[in-house]
């Protein structure tokens, strides 16, 4: 899937124009991989990275959507590594 549609479909990006400037402007990575166009290839297992809203957001794809849908469908397709990190405490 393309990553400009995967990040709008996921509703992490508002608008799909909005994800091809990220990606166009080289702010994507994939698997560490610094990304120059929105037609690159999503995959389930990626580990994607990218500043939105003032912070670095880090997350893994566990599946593609078919459709841009409601909010809890499109979180069920990513896992959001930055808090799965933040809510561990210490001494776990």
């Amino acid at each position: 899937m393309r990553l400009d549609k995967f990040l709008w479909f996921v509703r992490l990006a508002k608008t799909r124009s909005f994800a091809q400037g990220l990606a166009e402007a080289r702010h994507l990575r994939i698997d560490g991989r610094v990304i120059e166009k929105a037609a690159a290839c999503v995959r389930v297992g990626n580990t994607l990275t990218f500043p939105l809203h003032d912070r670095i957001r880090v997350i893994r794809v566990i599946a593609l959507p078919a459709r841009r849908g409601p909010a809890p469908e499109a979180r069920a397709c990513y896992l959001d590594l930055h808090e799965n990190v933040s809510q561990e405490t210490p001494g776990d």
